[in-house]
């Protein structure tokens, strides 16, 4: 590649698709990545989303469109929150500062935005899987394109990675895995194999010393001819000093490590993997947040960033502290008092809010890495030795979990406690991590006790009344800041099942569910101005649900709606309308919530506000149902 010829002009202006980045010279394409970050930065700091990630691959995703034609050929990108280069440099870059906005770019891929997203993906682990399947349909059909996945290294510590890594050994079909290993997967990364390639990149000391042995024979007599010899044996000496023996035990030839912001050394590296018939393991070394110095300093708080001040890399501050932060807190209060009290986290110590916990309590915080099923069945060992875990885990990653809430809480009716971080809408990230579903797939089993605070004050005690039921049970909470309420000082435990009446009418029966409570109470107040004066209740508890007291007032009441920030089929107010059928109570009843739709990315206030999920809309939905417009 030849030397510049537009030395004053931007480079990411001019590049409209991949095939743009072919004419650059090495120094261009070097531009072109700082013009890149520079402009992640500016519309990160604006909008929020996934920063550290994103810096950490430029040059790594620019080598991939370098070498490989998309969309002939396969990238899968293994979560897709480290796309954003790739968005810029595939037609989206006038579009990047919509990002995760109501109606902009999505901050994952996303098939439906571009051809060039292959494959949508917002939870880790699963891209090998895909490559492999599309590596097989491939051969299959008798085609002949290139798979290939990035893969981070914190994504190995989910078992379905592991699970493909033995599969592909085993078929040994043509496929490229790039390990984009930066000692993160959100928080530092974990566990046995973190380990195992922190040592393999400490065998960087092997890279080093070739560099040195090189260096050292250039200047001697014959020392060319020695180093050309000396590659031939290059092979067996990484053996010796870099045990990537693992991968090639499995199958997989393993190449590398080599670093992740070089240009010219990743498309070189990446050229020579295509020439392999069977399965290549790329080892590339690359620095979260590379190029920000706030972000490379704390690459954990920038990997999902809210807005911030790029001169100081200060978030934009928060009026109040978080639901996760409150439950962080009071956990910590509770286990001063008792030793038996666990934390878990699976790879989010600072989004759940135990970062705070694991400062204090070392001993009695375990980070398990992106490993939802090995926590859960973790608490289940602890809790069979009479011990107290506290599973912290967002609701869209719980899911991963399923069975093991029922297979190994629910059968063996284990005391222990799972609080569902991130319930209901969520915001920026979009259909994979909307929290919505909870609710609806755990009622269904025995056991559980499901219940969601209407406010911070009712989390703290909830969380108290979880960890000393003497069976598994769920608390969900949302991702928003607390509303600023007088916290109680005690701790008490409330009556498992039981709700409470917060405003007496006599037109209109309203249940509602956790976040639903105050809009639902706002609500009400808006009804009662335009003549309807409706019941409102805190039912707390998803299950046991109190069916006397709900039974009871629809009796007394004309209609009967349930509010909740979860599915509405199969959710709370299913639960409800079960219980009235079974109570014989013939009412008209209506359910306001989340339909069983796709719920897209923008603001968590926006989206509840079109969802009709905030006051002014459910006394709207409400006046429309008792009118007969809408059945609400």
């Amino acid at each position: 590649m030849a030397g510049g010829k537009h030395a004053g002009e931007s480079i990411l202006q001019r590049i409209n698709s991949p095939r743009d980045l072919r004419g650059l010279s090495w120094e261009e394409l070097n531009r072109l990545a700082v013009e890149i970050r520079k402009m992640l930065i500016e519309v990160v700091s604006r909008t929020g989303g996934h920063l550290s990630s994103n810096l950490g691959t430029v040059e790594l995703t620019l080598a991939l469109h370098l070498v490989f034609d998309l969309p002939r050929d396969k990238i899968i990108w293994d979560v897709g929150h480290q796309t954003y280069t790739h968005k810029i440099i595939t037609g989206r870059r006038d579009l990047f500062p919509t990002l995760r906005q109501r109606g902009g770019l999505s901050g994952f891929t996303t098939p439906e935005e571009s051809p060039y997203d292959i494959y949508g993906a917002g939870h880790a682990s699963t891209a090998l899987s895909v490559a492999l399947g599309m590596a097989t349909a491939r051969d299959l059909k008798g085609e002949d394109f290139h798979v290939a996945a990035v893969v981070g290294d914190g994504s190995l510590t989910g078992g379905v990675a592991l699970e493909a890594l033995n599969q592909i050994g085993f078929l040994k079909k043509r496929l490229i895995i790039i390990l984009n290993d930066n000692k993160y997967s959100i928080s530092p990364n974990v566990g046995a194999l973190s380990g195992y390639l922190n040592y393999i990149i400490s065998g960087q000391f092997y890279l080093k010393m070739k560099e040195q042995v090189a260096g050292l024979l250039e200047h001697l007599p014959g020392g060319r001819k020695m180093i050309e010899v000396g590659r031939a044996l290059e092979d067996k000496l990484k053996k010796l000093f870099v045990p990537g023996m693992l991968f090639e035990q499995l199958g997989i030839k393993y190449m590398g490590p080599i670093s992740g912001h070089s240009i010219r050394h990743l498309k070189k590296a990446l050229e020579d993997a295509k020439q392999y018939e069977y399965p290549v393991l790329l080892h590339v070394v690359t620095k979260k947040g590379k190029g920000y110095k706030p972000a490379e300093k704390s690459a954990n708080l920038f990997h999902s960033s809210p807005k911030f001040d790029i001169k100081t890399g200060e978030f934009k501050k928060k009026p109040r502290p978080s639901f996760s932060q409150i439950f962080s807190r009071t956990l910590m209060e509770m286990a001063e008092k008792d030793e038996r009290i666990i934390a878990i986290t699976a790879a989010m110590p600072e989004g759940t809010g135990l970062i705070e916990f694991k400062e204090r309590f070392p001993r009695r915080f375990f980070d398990v890495g992106i490993a939802e099923q090995h926590a859960v069945l973790f608490a289940a060992g602890l809790s069979r030795e009479g011990l107290l875990p506290v599973a912290a885990i967002y609701s869209t990653f719980l899911q991963r979990a399923y069975d093991m809430l029922y297979h190994d809480l629910a059968i063996m009716n284990l005391q222990v406690t799972i609080g569902i971080d991130r319930a209901g809408v969520v915001g920026g990230d979009g259909p994979t991590h909307q929290g919505i579903f909870d609710m609806a797939y755990i009622r269904i089993f025995p056991n559980f006790v499901i219940m969601a605070p209407a406010d911070e004050n009712e989390l703290r005690h909830m969380l108290y009344t979880s960890v000393y039921y003497p069976g598994p049970s769920t608390l969900r909470y949302p991702r928003d800041m607390v509303y600023g309420v007088e916290l109680d000082e005690e701790l008490k435990n409330l009556p498992i099942g039981k709700g409470e009446v917060l405003r007496r009418g006599k037109d209109l029966l309203m249940v509602a569910i956790g976040t639903m409570v105050r809009p639902t109470l706002e609500a009400a107040e808006a009804l009662a101005a335009r003549g309807i004066n409706p019941t409102v209740v805190n039912a707390r508890f998803v299950k046991p649900l109190d069916e006397d007291l709900i039974t009871s007032l629809a009796r007394e009441h004309h209609a009967v709606i349930t509010l909740e920030e979860g599915v509405v089929d199969g959710g709370f107010g299913s639960a409800v309308r079960e219980a009235l059928d079974r109570r014989g109570v013939d009412v008209r009843f209506s359910r306001i919530g989340v339909p069983s739709t796709l719920i897209p990315h923008g603001g968590r206030e926006e989206l509840l506000r079109e969802l009709g999920l905030d006051a002014p809309g459910i006394a709207r939905r409400a006046e429309e149902f008792l009118h007969g417009k809408k059945k609400g």
